[in-house]
């Protein structure tokens, strides 16, 4: 059979938010270059894997979908593999990548993402096969083509890297320090989202409590001025943000959620842990105490808020103590949900040479205790929601129900007696919880 003339691409993602959105631009890339998204690799002609390195799991992942891919290259040799983002990044990864997989074609980091179209020329043109890793970050330049996934939201970084050092974390290493884009950008990008349709834009970086920008009048913007800025921008339209580091969350900060209608009453606030003694050896930078009252002032101003975070069960030399630490500070909190990792050591890191590393059986107990302690919390909460009215986001249709989430991030399910259509907002009455999840019926559309 003849293969197909038309060029196609697929991207194999792993990790975070912020690297779904990098493949969001390399695929702009890819479209400007011709090429089309296949369904599945094994109708490419380009296969991406933009990687992530926090945690082994991702990397072994990487490593075998790589075997994966040798194989279509074998059945193929025009095939053109490249490999880009935080593994590679990492000291001697893309060295060990080339000399163990030989057949990847294009090799680079997180820095040098702008030039991904560049490398695709030699490849293309010059049969040439490309690695190149900046091991220091650079002037942010930014892919002006996106070719986002269908639907009716969109992210947008407002900065790059990470200035903290948490000893578990290799982010810092491999993504840089930080660099904030320029509030015109920002305004700009979202500008045209909003044109576009998109109705909850995501601001995204590692630390957005973080951004600092002067411009060249000397004007200095923090992230507060950010969200005051972005709201005003005329439109229909929701803004969420990721991720906050508690340190940092300011009571101006918070202020302008509680004040600005298009901000969603959301933050996502990783703990980490609820032990002080595990805090500063994983140097956090804050202690429990500080940590419960930035939530106190976080609900004095917007009492509904819906907040998340994450926790690492089983950090060298955690004790049963510490955990336990950790299961008081989730009670106290009650959050809306927590997302739960079991400590995996990473090369690189200041942890990963501590004594003390804790086994997997004591892990896994310790993260099921926790899930099982987020759940019944959970419940609660989705008890304390019926009977109360909420705007919630249409972000799909299935079987004529609505599905979405609250200003508060909560996802919900609805019905209507009038059709339903996605990118509208709606204010819904919850009626019913199913374990966590909720189910409403619309009062009335909001907006057009």
């Amino acid at each position: 059979m003849m293969k197909d003339s038309i060029k196609k691409y697929f991207i194999h993602t792993y990790g975070c938010q912020m690297n779904v959105h990098e493949s969001e631009k390399l695929a702009g890339v890819l479209c400007q270059h011709g090429y089309v998204k296949a369904e599945e690799d094994a109708e490419a002609d380009i296969i991406v894997f933009n990687t992530c390195c926090i945690r082994e799991s991702a990397e072994t992942r990487v490593l075998g979908n790589l075997g994966h891919a040798k194989k279509l290259k074998e059945a193929n040799p025009d095939l053109i593999i490249a490999i880009c983002g935080c593994m590679p990044q990492k000291a001697g990864t893309a060295e060990m990548l080339k000399k163990r997989c030989p057949f990847i074609d294009i090799i680079f980091g997180t820095h040098n993402l702008s030039l991904f179209g560049e490398y695709l020329d030699k490849v293309e043109n010059e049969g040439k096969k490309v690695l190149e890793i900046w091991h220091e970050e650079r002037q942010i330049k930014e892919l002006d083509t996106i070719k986002r996934d269908e639907g009716v939201s969109a992210w947008v970084n407002i900065m790059y890297g990470c200035n903290n050092f948490c000893s578990y974390c290799i982010v810092p290493y491999v993504k840089g320090r930080e660099r904030s884009r320029s509030i015109d950008e920002i305004v700009g990008e979202i500008n045209s989202l909003v044109k576009e349709g998109y109705k909850e834009i995501t601001l995204l970086g590692q630390n957005v409590n973080s951004y600092n920008f002067v411009d060249e009048k000397n004007n200095h913007y923090d992230f507060a001025d950010v969200l005051d800025i972005v709201s005003d921008i005329e439109g229909d339209f929701r803004i969420k943000f990721m991720t906050s580091h508690p340190k940092d969350i300011s009571e101006k900060v918070v202020k302008t959620i509680a004040d600005k209608q298009k901000l969603a009453k959301y933050i996502h606030l990783p703990l980490q842990s609820g032990s002080d003694r595990i805090l500063k050896l994983m140097n956090r930078k804050y202690d429990s105490a500080q940590y419960l009252a930035k939530v106190d002032m976080i609900r004095n101003y917007i009492p509904d808020c819906g907040i998340t975070s994450d926790i690492i069960v089983g950090f060298p030399t955690e004790t049963n103590e510490d955990f336990e630490a950790t299961e008081t500070v989730v009670r106290k909190v009650c959050f809306n949900n927590l997302f739960t990792f079991i400590y995996s050591r990473r090369s690189g890191t200041v942890a990963d040479k501590m004594d003390g590393q804790i086994d997997i059986k004591t892990k896994r107990e310790r993260i099921k205790h926790l899930i099982d302690l987020q759940f019944g919390l959970g419940l609660r909460k989705a008890e304390e929601q019926i009977g109360k009215n909420g705007c919630v986001l249409c972000e799909k249709l299935i079987g004529g129900k609505g599905y979405g989430k609250s200003q508060n991030d909560t996802p919900v399910t609805f019905d209507s007696d009038e059709p339903l259509e996605t990118g509208k907002f709606y204010n819904v009455k919850i009626k019913s919880h199913r374990n966590t999840k909720l189910y409403g019926t619309v009062i009335n559309k909001i907006g057009d």
